[in-house]
C-alpha cells in the first residue's frame, strides 16, 4: 500500500538535524506515512507557511502569528532560550543607547529574534542579511551591530565580536519566562486524526534523539557549518530540552506573552489567538 506523504520543512540547523534525525534516518516506524524533507533556512520557511506550502514546517513563534488560520503549533518541537538566545554583536563595546541610533543587520523581518529585538529597542535602523552572513556583514561595515541566531550565539567571541545584549536574558528579567523561539506548525486541513498522528512520530522523532545523543549529535554535525562536536553538542543542548517535548505551563504562557506583546507595540497587526494541536 502507497504511503501517504508527508511534507517537512525544517532549516539546515544542528538543533532542527538532532530533532528530525529519528524520521530522517528512518530509525522509527512511521506506518503509513512517509516524510519528505525540505531543507531551508528559517526565513524561507517563514515565506513558505504564509502561503501554506508545507503539511509541517519549522516556523519562528513571530511569524507563526500570521498564519493563524491555516496552522496550528504542534505540542513538540519549541525551541526555547531560557535566559539565553539571540544577541546583538558587535565589533566595538557599544551601549543600549548607542545600539538604538546603530543599523543592525537581522536574520528576517518574521524571525522571533527580530521581533524581541523590535520589543527591546523600538524601531531601530535595520537591514536584512542572510543568517551565515552577519558577523560578515558587521565586519565589512555594512551594518554597526549584528543580531545572531543559531551558532553564532556561541562562535562569536572566537571571532572578535563583542556582546552588546542577549536577548534570552533581557526577556526573562523583562518576564521570568522563557523566550519561545520557534515551534513545529502543521497544516489544520490535514485534519484531526492525522495531525494527532504525526505529532506522535515527531515526539518520537525527538525523544529517539534524547535518547540516541550521540548518534543523532554525529547526525547533526553535517549541519554544524564548521562547529566542533563539542560545540554542536552544546548548541543542540540549549535548544532541544523539556520544553522541545512540550512547552508545557511556562512555555505556552511565553509564546502567549510574547506575541501579546508584539501586537500591543503595533508589530503584528492583529490580536492572537494561539491553537496548539
Amino acid at each position: 500500500m502507497d504511503k501517504r506523504e508527508i511534507t517537512l520543512g525544517h532549516s539546515p540547523d544542528p538543533d532542527d538535524a538532532f530533532m528530525f534525525y529519528a524520521l530522517a534516518a528512518d530509525k522509527i516506524d512511521t506506518g503509513g506515512l512517509s516524510f519528505h524533507h525540505i531543507i531551508e533556512d528559517i526565513e524561507t520557511l517563514n515565506r513558505r507557511a504564509m502561503i501554506a506550502e508545507l503539511d509541517v514546517t519549522a516556523i519562528s513563534i513571530h511569524a507563526y502569528s500570521y498564519v493563524l488560520e491555516q496552522y496550528a503549533l504542534l505540542t513538540s518541537g519549541a525551541s526555547m532560550g531560557d535566559n539565553y538566545g539571540p544577541m546583538v554583536v558587535s565589533r566595538e563595546p557599544m551601549g543600549l543607547n548607542q545600539l538604538r541610533n546603530a543599523k543592525i543587520a537581522v536574520p528576517g523581518k518574521m524571525t522571533t529574534a527580530y521581533l524581541a529585538l523590535r520589543l527591546c529597542l523600538g524601531d531601530p535602523k535595520s537591514i536584512v542579511i542572510p543568517f551565515d552572513r552577519i558577523m560578515e556583514a558587521v565586519e565589512a561595515g555594512e551594518a554597526d551591530a549584528g543580531l545572531l541566531i543559531h551558532e553564532g550565539q556561541l562562535t562569536y567571541t572566537s571571532k572578535g565580536f563583542e556582546k552588546v545584549i542577549d536577548l534570552g536574558e533581557w526577556w526573562k528579567l523583562e518576564t521570568g519566562l522563557p523566550l519561545p523561539l520557534g515551534g513545529n506548525a502543521i497544516k489544520k486541513s490535514l485534519g484531526p486524526d492525522l495531525i494527532a498522528e504525526v505529532s506522535r512520530l515527531l515526539r518520537e522523532s525527538i525523544e529517539y534523539g534524547l535518547s540516541h545523543r550521540q548518534e543523532a549529535v554525529d547526525h547533526s554535525m553535517a549541519y554544524a557549518r564548521g562547529m566542533k562536536s563539542d560545540l554542536t553538542d552544546k548548541f543542540v543542548g540549549m535548544y532541544v530540552n523539556d520544553y522541545t517535548l512540550d512547552y508545557g505551563e511556562s512555555g505556552r504562557a511565553a509564546v502567549r506573552e510574547l506575541l501579546d506583546r508584539g501586537h500591543d507595540a503595533g508589530i503584528i497587526p492583529r490580536p492572537v489567538e494561539i491553537e496548539f494541536a
